[in-house]
């Protein structure tokens, strides 16, 4: 359980770090969010737990993939609110076009029998 507690906690502790430090200057806040914090603790943590290659190599090759329609959404949103739509409707859409998108990325890689 503590284990658990010190993994959140450091989750927790990288977002608010990110939004601070967007709210400071937000091109260097979005260069800190882009950084694959999250992937590479995850693998730590992955790797501490299991010691397997095998899942780890898994869990970042699909990890490439699922990344890959979650880039509209940057390019959707600030789209959105520079034409005047508001905050919290723009970021619905642009979630739910990323959703959409991460069903049809993998109905793809299944056709391509890509698996994760």
């Amino acid at each position: 359980m503590p284990y658990l507690i010190f993994k959140a906690l450091l989750s927790g502790v990288i977002i608010a770090v990110v939004s601070e430090v967007a709210r400071r200057a937000p091109a260097l806040g979005a260069l800190v969010a882009a950084l694959p914090l999250v992937s590479v603790l995850a693998m730590i943590w992955l790797w501490r737990d299991t010691n397997d290659v095998e899942r780890i190599a898994v869990h970042a090759e699909a990890t490439f993939w699922l990344v890959l329609p979650t880039l509209p959404m940057f390019l959707i949103l600030p789209a959105m609110l520079r034409s005047g739509v508001q905050f919290y409707f723009a970021i619905g859409i642009s979630c739910a076009i990323t959703i959409m998108l991460y069903a049809v990325t993998i109905w793809i890689l299944q056709r391509l029998s890509v698996t994760f």
